[in-house]
């Protein structure tokens, strides 16, 4: 892509059912002005948020209509975008979204056609020099710390031990599936709020993570590390999740809530708990789903509605970071702000450096092809 002479970022006003978060901040803006970027900021794209029009105007935003945007490089948005969002594009446009690639392929293939370089904040590579882009663990940071606060209020009773005059109540026992970002940000919630918790995750790297936050790590037999590319789990076989749904049908039967947050980049999440383990558990339990928009680690999940079977309630939680939406937009506008300037030269001009570890993982559409292999592949062929 050649090198713009301008650079303006567009930050639009989210469109998706639920979505209230916003892509950039007032404070994300000031920052970025300061470097001599020019900011537009759709009017309202902050206001579910908490952030008013007034406050991006005061952070030296401009503030725009949508089709007021023409002029705009680089479009910053949360939610993946529609069809329509994608319409309203110009060709040559880089646009920085999450984008779900494997859940959207209609609308790939549309920025493909359309002439736009896409990167996906969640594809964003999980190495070294990406931390201050990584998006994916900010977002699952306030999602796993919202999972443990509507677990224990979903729950008729205490999380922590009590020692009354009364007799002793005791604390609430908390099951976590998958040991991530998201994972470990509840064990630490529970933790705090003094659950007893334990852990079961596939990845050997998570033992000692989970130890350090006060979380037990559960035992399955013969188990295989089985950590994938950027520390994330890669799939198992089938005599393994045998093994380990008998020894966690077993805790679960014991516990008061379980959190599920086991997932597989650009694949559907994996099934973790069973119709017959959620019948397992104990009435008035609850299982807070947090892959609930990849299918889900329990069978029963549902997005959009909380399932109840056997007494069970399980709770999909895949809009946690927009129920924080405050929180989770400063995070994300960090995440964006730090690409920006991997993007934009001290001259202010826009660059896609292909040969960038971090740009090359994340670019899922460049003129005119798809150039995520796996997506590709999903859309049937190299280069789609």
């Amino acid at each position: 892509m050649a090198p713009s002479t301008e650079t303006a970022l567009f930050v639009v006003r989210e469109r998706a059912a639920g979505e209230r978060r916003v892509a950039a901040t007032p404070d994300s803006v000031r920052r970025q002005v300061a470097t001599g970027r020019r900011v537009l900021v759709e009017h309202e794209a902050g206001a579910a948020a908490g952030f008013p029009d007034e406050a991006y105007a005061d952070a030296g935003a401009d503030l725009v209509d949508a089709t007021d945007a023409g002029g705009a490089t680089l479009v910053a948005r949360v939610a993946p975008p529609s069809l329509e969002d994608v319409n309203r594009l110009s060709p040559g446009t880089v646009l920085l979204t999450f984008l779900a690639p494997h859940r959207n392929l209609e609308v790939v293939r549309a920025l493909a056609d359309g002439g736009i370089s896409t990167l996906a904040m969640d594809l964003v590579p999980r190495i070294t020099r990406a931390q201050a882009i990584d998006a994916l663990s900010s977002q699952a940071n306030v999602s796993g710390y919202r999972a443990v606060i509507e677990a224990a209020h979903a729950l008729d009773k205490y999380f922590p031990l009590f020692m009354t005059a009364a007799g002793t109540i005791r604390p609430a026992r908390i099951v976590v599936l998958g040991a991530g970002v998201a994972g470990l940000q509840a064990v630490a919630t529970a933790k705090r709020l003094g659950a007893v918790i334990h852990v079961s995750d596939i990845r050997e790297a998570a033992r000692e993570e989970v130890a350090s936050l006060g979380g037990t790590f559960i035992e399955v037999p013969d188990i295989e590390d089985a950590t994938g590319e950027g520390g994330y789990a890669k799939e198992v076989g089938a005599g393994f999740l045998e093994r380990q749904r008998a020894v966690l049908t077993e805790f679960l039967g014991q516990a008061n809530a379980a959190i599920t947050t086991a997932q597989i980049p650009g694949r559907p999440a994996p099934e973790l708990i069973t119709r017959e383990m959620v019948e397992a558990m104990q009435p008035g339990s609850v299982v807070i789903d947090l892959a609930a928009a990849d299918g889900g680690n329990c069978a029963l999940t549902e997005v959009g509605r909380i399932v109840e079977h056997h007494g069970v309630r399980i709770i999909p939680g895949n809009d946690f970071p927009s129920a924080m939406a405050g929180e989770s937009s400063a995070l994300y506008a960090r995440n964006v702000a730090a690409f920006c300037d991997l993007l934009i030269d001290d001259e202010q001009r826009l660059q896609l450096d292909l040969d960038d570890e971090v740009v090359a993982g994340s670019l899922v559409t460049h003129e005119g092809t798809v150039t995520a292999p796996k997506i590709a592949e999903l859309l049937g062929g190299k280069d789609a």
